[in-house]
C-alpha cells in the first residue's frame, strides 16, 4: 500500500507541469480574443470610417488594382488604381482603409452675380483651334455653373469663376458668337436674306438677337456682349462740329446746334457691327448728312434770311425731317434738331445787327404801349372785379339773414306747435284722470255703503238671535269679561242686572275656572 500511494505522488507530480502549461495557452487565447472584440469595433470606426463635415466632400483613392497607363491622370475604368471620378458628399461611409484612401475638400460656392467654367484635365489633348472640349478631350467644357455650391473632384475639373454678363437699364446687350461654322469656310447666304454682317444659329459671328438689361449667365469662351446704350444722346454741333456752308450770295455762314437721337433696339446688333460706337455713328451717319444737306439748302437762301425773319425755323425743321428719314433705314432715331445759333459773315454783321437793332427798338416801344394799355385794362378789371366781389358779399350776407330768419321762425313754430301738442296731451290726462278719481270715489262710497248695510245686517240678526238688544250685549259683556273673571258673587234667585247679585239678596261664592 505505502509502495503504491508513492507511485501515485510520483505521476501527480508528473502531471502538474502539463496542466499548467495547458492552463497558460488557454489564457493567452482568451486575452488576443477579448482584444480582437474589443479593438475590431474601434479599428473598424476609426479605420474604416469616412465622414465629410457639413460644406466638404471626400475624393476617393483607390490602392489596389490595375495601374493607370502612362499619362492618365484619373481612374475611369472600374478596378483601376489611383484617384476616383466620383466623390462622396456630406454623409457617413465606410471603407476597407487597405483598398482606399481618401482625402477632404471644400465644396466650391459660386457667389450670386458670378457662374463658373469647368476646364476638364483628363482626357486627349485637343485639336490646334478647338476652344470647347470635345468629349473625351481636355479642355473647357461648354456647360457653365449656376450661383450655387457644387462638389467638383478638383482632380478631374478646374473651376474658374467669372463675373455674369450685366445689362445696364436702358442698354442692350449685342452677343458675339465664338464658336460654330465659319461663314468662309465655304458657306453661302440664303437668297435674298442674310446681310452678310449677322449670322444664325450655329454659326460663329454677330447674332441678330440682343439681350435685355438684367443678370445673364453665358459662356465667356463662348460668346461675348458688347453694351449698347439704347437711351438719347445729344450731339453738340459746335467749334470744329458746327456746320458752315456758303449762301446764295456767296457769304459763310455757320449753324451751331444739338441733335438728339436713339439708336433702335431691332436693329442695334447691326448698326453696332455694320458702323461702330457711338461716336462712328455720329461721323459716318449723321453728320455727313447733315453737312450735305445744310450746304445744298444754304445754297438756295441768302445770308440775311438766316439772321432775320422764318428762313432760320424753316431751315431747322428741313434738317430735322430730313435726317429722320435718311438716318432710320440705319436704326438710328433722330428725336429732334435745334439751331440756336447762327454766325453770319463778319462784312454784313453790323449793318444786320443795326437794323435789328432799331428792328427790336420798335418792338420794344410798341411792346411798351401795349403792356400800358394792358395795365390799364387791368385796372379797370380789378376795380369791376371788386365792385362784383361787394355786390356778391352783400347779396350773400342779405341770402345768409333771410335764410337765419327763415330758419329762427321755422325753430320757434315747431317750439310753439311741439308745447301746443304737449299741453292737449295734458289736457286729456287730466280728464281722464279726473274721471277715474271720480270713478274711484264711487266705487269706494259704494263699498262703503255695502259694507255698512252688510254690517247693520249681521248686527239686526245677531240681536235678532239673542232675542234683543239686551241679549246681545249680555252676550258681547261675557264673551269679553268671561275669559278674564275668576270669581263672581250670584245667587240662584233671579233678578239682578245681566244675572249679577243685587244688594240685599243672598250671596253665595262661586268658584270659576280661569
Amino acid at each position: 500500500m505505502a509502495v503504491q500511494a508513492e507511485a501515485q505522488a510520483k505521476e501527480a507530480t508528473a502531471r502538474r507541469p502539463a496542466a499548467m502549461g495547458c492552463l497558460a495557452g488557454g489564457g493567452v487565447l482568451a486575452l488576443l480574443l477579448a482584444m480582437v472584440v474589443v479593438a475590431g469595433p474601434l479599428w473598424w470606426w476609426y479605420g474604416w470610417r469616412i465622414e465629410p463635415e457639413e460644406g466638404r466632400f471626400a475624393v476617393l483613392i483607390r490602392k489596389t488594382g490595375k495601374d493607370l497607363p502612362a499619362g492618365q491622370v484619373l481612374a475611369l475604368a472600374p478596378g483601376q488604381k489611383g484617384i476616383q471620378l466620383a466623390v462622396l458628399p456630406e454623409g457617413r461611409y465606410f471603407r476597407n482603409p487597405y483598398t482606399w484612401g481618401w482625402e477632404y475638400h471644400p465644396v466650391r460656392d459660386i457667389p450670386a452675380g458670378s457662374l463658373g467654367v469647368l476646364v476638364r484635365q483628363y482626357g486627349a489633348e485637343p485639336a490646334a483651334g478647338e476652344i470647347i472640349a470635345r468629349e473625351g478631350t481636355k479642355g473647357i467644357l461648354p456647360e457653365i455653373l449656376r450661383p450655387g455650391k457644387y462638389r467638383i473632384n478638383p482632380y478631374a475639373h478646374e473651376i474658374l469663376v467669372l463675373t455674369a454678363t450685366q445689362i445696364r437699364p436702358g442698354c442692350v446687350g449685342v452677343r458675339t458668337s465664338l464658336v460654330g461654322k465659319d461663314l468662309l469656310e465655304g458657306s453661302q447666304p440664303p437668297a435674298g436674306g442674310r446681310n452678310g454682317y449677322l449670322v444664325g444659329p450655329g454659326e460663329k459671328g454677330v447674332v441678330a438677337e440682343v439681350l435685355d438689361p438684367g443678370t445673364h449667365y453665358l459662356h465667356p469662351f463662348m460668346e461675348t456682349v458688347v453694351e449698347v446704350n439704347l437711351q438719347s444722346q445729344r450731339f453738340e454741333m459746335s467749334g470744329v462740329g458746327a456746320i458752315t456752308f456758303l449762301t446764295q450770295d456767296g457769304f459763310p455762314v455757320s449753324a451751331e446746334g444739338t441733335i438728339e437721337f436713339n439708336i433702335e433696339r431691332e436693329k442695334a446688333a447691326l448698326l453696332t457691327h455694320q458702323v461702330g460706337d457711338l461716336d462712328d455713328i455720329i461721323n459716318k451717319i449723321i453728320l455727313p448728312r447733315a453737312r450735305g444737306f445744310s450746304r445744298i439748302e444754304g445754297s438756295k437762301k441768302k445770308a440775311v434770311d438766316f439772321i432775320v425773319g422764318e428762313t432760320r425755323q424753316e431751315f431747322q425743321n428741313n434738317l430735322e425731317a430730313h435726317l429722320k428719314e435718311k438716318c432710320r433705314p440705319w436704326g438710328v432715331s433722330v428725336n429732334s434738331v435745334l439751331i440756336r445759333n447762327i454766325i453770319p459773315p463778319q462784312e454784313i454783321a453790323a449793318v444786320i445787327r443795326n437794323r435789328e437793332l432799331a428792328a427790336q427798338e420798335i418792338r420794344k416801344y410798341e411792346q411798351q404801349i401795349t403792356q400800358a394799355r394792358s395795365a390799364a385794362e387791368l385796372v379797370r378789371q380789378e376795380m369791376l372785379a371788386e365792385q362784383s366781389s361787394k355786390k356778391v358779399q352783400a347779396e350773400t350776407a342779405k341770402l345768409r339773414a333771410e335764410i337765419a330768419a327763415r330758419q329762427d321762425l321755422a325753430v320757434r313754430q315747431a317750439v310753439a306747435k311741439r308745447e301746443l301738442e304737449v299741453a292737449t296731451v295734458g289736457l286729456e290726462t287730466a280728464k281722464v284722470t279726473a274721471a277715474s278719481q271720480l270713478l274711484t270715489a264711487a266705487a269706494e262710497q259704494e263699498v262703503i255703503r255695502k259694507g255698512n248695510e252688510a254690517a247693520a245686517a249681521v248686527l239686526a240678526t245677531k240681536v235678532k238671535a239673542f232675542g234683543g238688544g239686551e241679549g246681545y250685549v249680555r252676550a258681547l259683556l261675557y264673551g269679553r269679561l268671561g275669559p278674564r273673571i275668576q270669581t263672581i258673587l250670584t245667587s240662584d234667585q233671579a233678578g239682578g242686572v245681566f244675572g249679577l247679585p243685587l244688594p240685599g239678596t243672598g250671596e253665595r261664592k262661586m268658584e270659576v275656572a280661569k
